[in-house]
């Protein structure tokens, strides 16, 4: 059968495992739309409200399935929307590949309409990125912008000219070079282990600590049981950077949860207390929560050997599969006797527990901010997909949201990107359409993107939201007063009525303002038979402090409380209560 070059393009894309692609139909894509419409059964289309809705999506995609993402978008601004979206594939290390329109290829550069180039506007963002020059380069081209982004695990880009998706492959003369089928379609994995001399050595290391620390991240996520086998010898309790959450449960006695600004307690007493450190498949980027470069020894495994030392002055740099490579390690270590490390950063970790979910049951209006999000946490599925945004939502799921196993989260890590919520919880509704899909969000973020409403009635995804509005983008206003000691100044945000923005897109709303009713909403909306809303109004005043007393952030918090910033009487007493007084005195 003939094939022009939408159809060489898509056929590619389904040999390399792609069965979804997000977008939104455009004149520079008509070609493609065609050839994705016929081949509806064997991969489908998703039309999202704003193209970066669909690089969101894909990248949601590919962290939950390990799979290729795909987005499509038209030319000119169809192609720059997807832009903010495949950052967060690069920082964070996902397959995607994004597919966008050009004009006719003999009017390109000429100041025609929607004439950007976006092959040289993806070659920041891509590790691969190309213009399509004819149906017969199609074929050559599509496979290996899909091995480099399954490859190198970023982003690829292909621009394709309108012609050249509608061109016939028998009309393009190819070059003598060219020969027909030379291409492979074979899919291959890349799995390495480190070399055994280097194990040998961060072996050493771990051995001779006495105190040993495991930092693990998202790269650990495929070996789950190898790094609670490596705990198990070491002793060593395991911290969890944030895209790592669903590692372990967060009760299970080898972790200490979370790390940073939105961590634990127990976390930063181990960091500040180890004498060695490994770090699993983590960049973690925020450098003050590590130990002191002279306090701790430190190994590092990692896939990509450009991220070993990034954060920590590691001696053995381990880069390979983290799996294999952990279980190699394994064999060399030695089993550490003495447990006192692991026993008091249990205790720690019991205490900060304990001291979070007690001190949200104050009945106050509004409500403390953690209450709701808790409530939800103890009701989710065993193997519930947790999506969380960016903002001060994130840390109040960080923290209040006890992890359990077998549950997945995803959110955007390095580029920590507003507005990922709702894209990231389609892709997951759609890839795993038996699991309970949550998706935790600020009003500021679902603002940013809230036509997405409309996408997840339109499939009618069974997701479930939940807006914690406090009527202002949370961690800038506290980040305004703690890291430089200025008055919050344009945070505040114009309300929104969000329960009746999502009845208007069809999908059920719940507004709760007082905490005794946070529980009976929480069931009624996951009890619900199709996607719904919650509305948590809850308290603006109450910080998000990190977990230890920073004396430079007590100093810019009192500096800009004297100035005037409003709302200051009621912070002031917010401070004095649990749990943000341990927080801002110990």
């Amino acid at each position: 059968m003939a094939r022009n070059g939408a159809d060489i393009l898509v056929d590619t894309l389904m040999a390399f495992g792609v069965d979804t692609i997000f977008g939104l139909p455009g004149d520079g894509i008509n070609g493609i739309m065609e050839a994705i419409r016929q081949r509806q059964g064997r991969i489908r289309f998703i039309q999202v409200r704003h193209e970066e809705s669909a690089a969101f999506a894909a990248v949601g995609h590919a962290k939950l399935t390990g799979r290729l993402g795909c987005c499509l978008a038209t030319t000119g601004p169809g192609g720059t929307h997807l832009l903010t979206g495949l950052y967060d594939a690069k920082l964070d290390r996902a397959p995607v590949i994004a597919i966008t329109g050009a004009p006719y290829h003999d009017l390109i550069d000429s100041f025609t309409q929607q004439d950007v180039d976006h092959s040289k506007v993806f070659m920041d963002v891509a590790v691969y990125s190309a213009r399509l020059m004819g149906a017969r380069h199609v074929e050559n081209a599509v496979s290996l912008a899909c091995r480099h982004a399954l490859g190198h695990r970023g982003v690829a880009h292909l621009s394709v000219p309108v012609d050249v998706q509608e061109e016939p492959e028998e009309a393009e003369t190819a070059s003598d070079r060219n020969v027909k089928n030379h291409v492979s379609l074979a899919r291959a994995e890349d799995i390495r282990c480190a070399p055994p001399d280097e194990i040998a050595r961060a072996a050493e290391v771990l051995n001779a600590g006495s105190k040993v620390a495991i930092l693990a991240g998202q790269g650990a996520l495929s070996a789950v049981d190898e790094l609670k086998r490596t705990a198990e010898i070491l002793g060593a309790p395991i911290i969890k950077a944030l895209l790592g959450k669903g590692l372990l449960a967060d009760d299970d006695p080898l972790t200490t949860g979370g790390i940073g600004l939105l961590g634990t307690r127990a976390s930063q007493e181990v960091m500040e207390a180890c004498d060695a450190l490994l770090i699993v498949g983590s960049t973690f980027p925020y450098i003050e929560y590590y130990p002191k470069p002279d306090q701790a020894r430190g190994v590092q495994i990692d896939r990509d050997p450009t991220r070993i030392g990034l954060r920590f002055p590691v001696e053995v740099g381990l880069a390979g599969d983290a799996r294999q490579t952990l279980a190699a390690l394994n064999e060399k270590l030695e089993e550490k006797a003495d447990r006192s490390f692991l026993q008091e950063a249990q205790r720690w970790a019991r205490e900060w527990r304990d001291l979070l979910r007690t001190s949200v049951e104050e009945a106050r209006t509004p409500m403390p901010p953690g209450r709701i999000v808790r409530d939800l946490g103890d009701r989710l599925d065993e193997n519930a997909i947790v999506v969380f945004d960016s903002g001060h939502n994130t840390g109040l799921m960080a923290r209040y949201v006890n992890a359990k196993a077998g549950q997945s989260y995803v959110g955007s890590g390095l580029s920590a990107s507003m507005a990922c919520g709702i894209p990231y919880a389609v892709a997951a509704a759609l890839a795993f359409p038996g699991r309970q899909v949550v998706a935790i969000m600020g009003d500021g973020g679902l603002s940013m993107l809230m036509g997405e409403l409309a996408t997840i009635a339109r499939y009618r995804l069974p997701i479930k939201l939940l807006v914690l509005n406090n009527g202002t983008l949370g961690q800038i206003k506290w980040e305004q007063m703690l890291f430089l000691g200025n008055r919050e100044y344009e945070c505040d945000l114009t309300p929104i009525d969000f329960v009746k923005v999502a009845e208007g897109c069809g999908i059920k709303g719940w507004r709760v303002e007082d905490p005794a009713d946070s529980a009976a909403v929480v069931e009624a909306a996951l009890a619900h038979d199709g996607p719904a809303l919650i509305e948590a109004v809850i308290d603006t005043h109450e910080p998000l402090l990190p977990p230890k007393r920073n004396e430079k952030y007590v100093e810019n918090m009192e500096k800009a409380l004297r100035e005037g910033t409003p709302g200051a009487d009621e912070i002031r007493e917010r401070l004095a209560t649990e749990p943000l007084r341990t927080m801002w005195e110990g």
